[in-house]
């Protein structure tokens, strides 16, 4: 009976065991290995250009370091030499006083001394006769035609200079009067004559007109004068050219102003600089 149950009793096949699928494995091995490789070469890829970057940029900066340092010292150097003639002036001396429309100033009152017909600083007196002597010497119809002006005298004589423009011109206001005066006479306070260090020399009565103003000018230096408003200084003078007008500066900065073509103007910004 047992028996028979047992036959009875539906067979169960055991489904045999499934075998490894070792070529899977390798595959996704093979494939792992693969991108641990990329993304080591990556890694180092990236490593070594950030490495290289900053070795080859410091020579770069260096030099440009260098040549910067190079530039520098050649023009320290080169300012060194020119200081060197640079006389041993200040901007405040007397003898460098500057008076312009920029820079007016009340009556200086100076201690003055008459050569032939006009008035100078006393400090002034020699040099003014042994300049106009000189420039005598190269013609003998050279003269003193203004020299110190108080504040007052000036104020007269510009109100004049702008009555005859306007007489002359009945078009011009007071305004364009004044402005042509400018290029020739300076209003009261703004005039260089009243430091009497500025004198007026000419050959003729006449503005431009001289037939040696080049010569005399040449000299001027050599007693310690320079022709104050030179051709192609009014960018800094405010003043057209005048070929009569000489200021006293002393032998050295004359010197050297005439030298390098330095307006006074010009000249006290280079001895503030120094």
């Amino acid at each position: 009976m047992q028996n028979n149950e047992q036959q009875n009793e539906p067979y169960h096949r055991r489904r045999p065991r499934k075998k490894p699928r070792y070529d899977r494995l390798v595959g996704a091995a093979i494939v792992g290995v693969v991108a641990i490789c990329a993304v080591a070469f990556l890694v180092h890829s990236l490593l070594k250009k950030e490495t290289a970057t900053p070795t080859k940029s410091t020579p770069t900066s260096q030099s440009q370091k260098s040549a910067e340092k190079a530039k520098s010292s050649t023009a320290q150097t080169s300012e060194s030499k020119k200081d060197k003639n640079l006389p041993d002036s200040k901007s405040t001396d007397w003898d460098l006083v500057l008076v312009n429309r920029d820079h007016p100033k009340e009556e200086m009152s100076p201690d003055v001394v008459q050569i032939d017909n006009i008035w100078v600083d006393s400090r002034i007196g020699d040099a003014t006769e042994q300049f106009l002597a000189a420039a005598q010497a190269i013609n003998p119809a050279e003269h003193l035609i203004s020299g110190y002006r108080s504040v007052a005298y000036q104020t007269t004589l510009y109100e004049q200079y702008v009555d005859q423009e306007m007489t002359a011109d009945p078009s011009l206001d007071r305004e364009a009067a004044e402005k042509k005066v400018q290029t020739y006479s300076q209003p009261p306070t703004k005039s260089e004559h009243q430091t009497g260090l500025a004198i007026d020399l000419s050959d003729v009565d006449s503005l431009n007109e001289s037939t040696t103003a080049e010569q005399v000018a040449a000299i001027a230096p050599e007693y310690g004068f320079v022709l104050r408003f030179p051709e192609g200084g009014a960018a800094s003078t405010g003043v057209d050219h005048e070929d009569w007008h000489f200021r006293y500066v002393g032998v050295a900065n004359a010197k050297y102003m005439t030298e390098h073509h330095l307006t006074l103007e010009d000249y006290l910004k280079l001895l503030d600089k120094k």
